[in-house]
């Protein structure tokens, strides 16, 4: 069963920087697309970008330009690097699995959800 652990969320100010990541244990993540998604209270669940296995890249509107995503195959983890961040950007922030080949921002086509992080940032 694969399991996903996100980590490194945490309390910032506007314009600091988080490191996000995620562990997949239990399986290879390397035949899959990962993502992160983030929700913040009261609002949907929305994705910020995925990565592909060839590293093909996606970012939605609001993180582009600030927000890297990466894997690391070796350590079966995926990262989010987020740079000048913004008090809108507080949220819980998940990782998951793609179901399909093509990017979705469906979260139905998405699975094996971990816990999430919470990453909070003051004005």
């Amino acid at each position: 069963q694969v399991q996903l652990a996100e980590s490194g969320g945490g309390l910032v100010q506007a314009g600091d920087s988080l490191r996000l990541s995620c562990v997949v244990s239990g399986r290879n993540f390397g035949n899959f697309r990962m993502g992160w998604f983030r929700q913040a209270p009261g609002k949907e669940r929305t994705l910020l970008s995925s990565i592909d296995l060839s590293g093909f890249t996606y970012y939605s509107d609001p993180v582009k330009g600030r927000f890297t995503i990466s894997r690391d195959a070796a350590k079966n983890t995926v990262y989010l690097q987020m740079n000048s961040l913004k008090s809108e950007d507080t949220a819980v922030y998940y990782c998951a699995i793609s179901t399909t080949i093509f990017i979705s921002t469906d979260i139905g086509d998405w699975r094996s959800w971990g816990q999430g992080t919470q990453v909070t940032v003051s004005a």
